[in-house]
C-alpha cells in the first residue's frame, strides 16, 4: 500500500501533533483501557461477537479508520484507510488461569498490557489493536484490551469504544448478521481536533509569564523530586491495584463526607506515599492532572467521542503539609479546588493553547530535553466510572461488563510515574502505576504502590 495515495482527510492539529510527534522517536506509545464482559448462552462465538463490536466501534467512530501521515514531519496529517482487515487488528489468546477474585489483580491482563505499551504503531496498519484473552474457567466470558495512540484518542474515548463495544454486543444477541472480517472505512469526516472549535485563549498575563520562565529564567524548587534525569530508551513498566467494590464505595463515601473527590484524595494519598519513602531532603512534589475539555466544546463532541481533548493542570504538595500523623483532607479539598478552579475558565491559559507558538514540536518540547531535569513528579489520571447506559448490565441473558483497567505507556519527557483510574461495571477502582525502567528505582516504586493501596484500604474503613 502506498499511504501517500491515501485519501487526505485534514491536517493532524496542535494537541493531536503532540502525540505525533513523539510516537515515532519513541518517546511514548500508547493507552489502552481493558475491560471484561460476559456473555449470553449464544450460538454466535465469542470471536464473532468481538468481531462484530469491532465493526460496530469503526462505522461509528471515523477515527478508527484514520493514520497520521508524515508523524516525523511538522505538517502531518490524517488519512483514510480503504478498509480494516479484523484479522490483523484483533488478536486472540487463552488465558493459563481463571479470571481473578474480588480482591485480586489480573497478573495475566498486566503482562499482556505491558508488552502492548513497548509495542509502537506504524503505518500502514491502523493505530488501535485489540488483544483479547479468553477465559480458561468460562468460556463465555473474555478480556478486550484496546490500545490506542494518544493522537486517536484520549483516556475518555477509551470508555467510549467500550461503551460503542456493549452496545455491539447487546445488538449481536438479537440480530444473526454476518460477522465480516474485513471492513471497509465509512465515508464521514473527522470530528474536529480542539483547535478548530475552541478559541484557545492566553491572557496577556499568563503569556508573559509563561515565555519569562520558558525563555529567561525558572525557579525550580531544589527539594523537589521528578526521578531521574530525561533519558532514552523507553521501556514501559506498568503494575496494578485493584481496590474492591465495598472498599471502593466507602472510600467515596469518606471523600465525600470531607468535601473532596476521589481523584483529590488519591493525589494527597500518593504525595504521602513518595515522602514517607523518599529521603528527607525531598520536600517536594509536583503532581499534573490531565483534564477532560469536552464538557465546554460544541455538541458535536461528547463522552462518546473518540478523539483528543484534553487539558491539564498541576499541584504542589509540600512535605509538612501532607506528612502529618492522620490524613491531610484539607489537602484533598485544596486539590479538589484547584480542578474545579481549572475547569471554571474553561479552557483559558490550558497548556495546549501554547503549542501554537511552537515551531518545532519534535525538537521544542521532546529532543531539546534528553538529559535535563523533568518538570513532575507523577501524573494522576482519572476517567471515572464507566457508566454504559444500558440497564440490563445485571440481566443474565445480556453482556455484561465487569473489571476494568486505565494505563498508558510511560512519557521520556513527562513525569517519573504516571497513575491511571477508572471504576468499571463490577464496581471496583483500579490504579495503574506506570513509569519507565531506570526513571525511578524498583524498590520506591513498589513501595509507593504499596503504601498507596494500604491508606485507601485505611481511609475507607
Amino acid at each position: 500500500m502506498d499511504i501517500n495515495q491515501l485519501e487526505k482527510l485534514r491536517p493532524v492539529g496542535r494537541l493531536e501533533q503532540y502525540s505525533t510527534a513523539r510516537n515515532p522517536l519513541g518517546f511514548y506509545y500508547n493507552v489502552a483501557v481493558a475491560a471484561t464482559y460476559t456473555l449470553p448462552g449464544s450460538s454466535l462465538s465469542v470471536e464473532d461477537y468481538v468481531y462484530r463490536a469491532c465493526e460496530a466501534a469503526i462505522d461509528q467512530h471515523p477515527i478508527l479508520s484514520a493514520i497520521p501521515i508524515g508523524e516525523d514531519t511538522k505538517e502531518p496529517y490524517w488519512a483514510r484507510l480503504p478498509e480494516i482487515d479484523l484479522e490483523r487488528s484483533v488478536s486472540f489468546r487463552n488465558r493459563s488461569q481463571s479470571f481473578p477474585g474480588e480482591y485480586e489483580k489480573d497478573n495475566e491482563l498486566e503482562k499482556l498490557i505491558n508488552i502492548q505499551h513497548n509495542t509502537p504503531f506504524s503505518p500502514p496498519l491502523q493505530y488501535w489493536r485489540v488483544c483479547v484473552l479468553l477465559d480458561a474457567g468460562n468460556e463465555r466470558r473474555f478480556t478486550a484490551v484496546f490500545i490506542f495512540h494518544h493522537a486517536v484518542g484520549d483516556g475518555t474515548s477509551g470508555k467510549a469504544f467500550h461503551k460503542t463495544f456493549l452496545e455491539a454486543l447487546h445488538a449481536a444477541t438479537e440480530s444473526p448478521a454476518e460477522t465480516r472480517r474485513v471492513i471497509p472505512s465509512p465515508v464521514m469526516p473527522l470530528l474536529p481536533n480542539i483547535e478548530e472549535i475552541h478559541p484557545m485563549t492566553l491572557t496577556i498575563p499568563y503569556l508573559a509569564i509563561t515565555l519569562f520562565k520558558a525563555k529567561v529564567w525558572s525557579w525550580r524548587d531544589p527539594g523537589l523530586w521528578t526521578g531521574s534525569e530525561i533519558r532514552v530508551p523507553l521501556e514501559t513498566q506498568m503494575r496494578h491495584i485493584v481496590i474492591s467494590k465495598s472498599l471502593a464505595t466507602s472510600f467515596r463515601h469518606a471523600c465525600r463526607r470531607n468535601n473532596t473527590t476521589i481523584t483529590g484524595a488519591l493525589q494527597t494519598i500518593v504525595s504521602r506515599a513518595f515522602f514517607i519513602h523518599l529521603p528527607d531532603t525531598f520536600t517536594m512534589i509536583k503532581c499534573d492532572g490531565p483534564l477532560s475539555s469536552r464538557k465546554f466544546l460544541p455538541d458535536i463532541v461528547t463522552d462518546d467521542s473518540i478523539g483528543v481533548w484534553i487539558q491539564d493542570y498541576n499541584e504542589y504538595y509540600s512535605r509538612d503539609s501532607v506528612l502529618v500523623d492522620s490524613f491531610p483532607w484539607s489537602e484533598a479539598q485544596r486539590s479538589r479546588r484547584t480542578i474545579e478552579h481549572t475547569l471554571s475558565l474553561q479552557g483559558t491559559n490550558a497548556s495546549p493553547n501554547l503549542l501554537k507558538y511552537v515551531n518545532d514540536i519534535r525538537q521544542e518540547l521532546f529532543l531539546s530535553k534528553i538529559g535535563k531535569q523533568r518538570g513532575s513528579s507523577f501524573e494522576l489520571s482519572n476517567i471515572g466510572i464507566f457508566a454504559p447506559g444500558l440497564k440490563s448490565n445485571d440481566d443474565p441473558l445480556k453482556p455484561q461488563v465487569g473489571r476494568m483497567v486505565f494505563s498508558q505507556s510511560a512519557s521520556v519527557t513527562g513525569c517519573a510515574i504516571e497513575i491511571s483510574v477508572i471504576s468499571g461495571g463490577d464496581g471496583c477502582l483500579v490504579l495503574a502505576f506506570s513509569w519507565q525502567t531506570g526513571v525511578i528505582e524498583e524498590g520506591l516504586i513498589s513501595n509507593v504502590i504499596d503504601t498507596t493501596e494500604k491508606e485507601v484500604h485505611e481511609l475507607a474503613q
